[in-house]
């Protein structure tokens, strides 16, 4: 058992919409991500989405809506419903999914999750 810094954990990273994975909880990986741009709509079928924004904004668009997440705040996309992050400035955030889960939904567009 050992103390995550999220910040120093974020520092290493350089690139955007690259989860990594800083710890593990009851079969999920907590992971911290960089934003900038936008993410493509996508939809998770079996599990909610949790977003952390812990430094920055980003934009959650939903079908047919939008809505500012600042630092601080926490955001949860139900399963099934198609969204896309973005980021019009790099913002950090905390993503925490269920193990195997793939980012875009899909395992074959999905994102390796590296282990910092």
């Amino acid at each position: 058992m050992i103390a995550v810094n999220l910040a120093e954990k974020l520092a290493r990273i350089s690139t955007h919409w690259d989860p990594h994975v800083v710890a593990d909880y009851n079969e999920n990986d907590i992971m911290v991500v960089k934003f900038q741009g936008e993410f493509p709509f996508h939809l998770h079928e079996d599990t909610d989405d949790f977003f952390m924004v812990l430094k920055g904004e980003m934009i959650m668009d939903l079908e047919g809506a939008s809505h500012a997440v600042k630092t601080g705040e926490v955001f949860i996309v139900p399963k099934g419903v198609t969204h896309r992050p973005r980021a019009a400035q790099e913002c950090e955030v905390l993503l925490i999914e269920p193990k195997g889960v793939p980012n875009t939904g899909d395992p074959a567009t999905a994102a390796a999750k590296p282990r910092l």
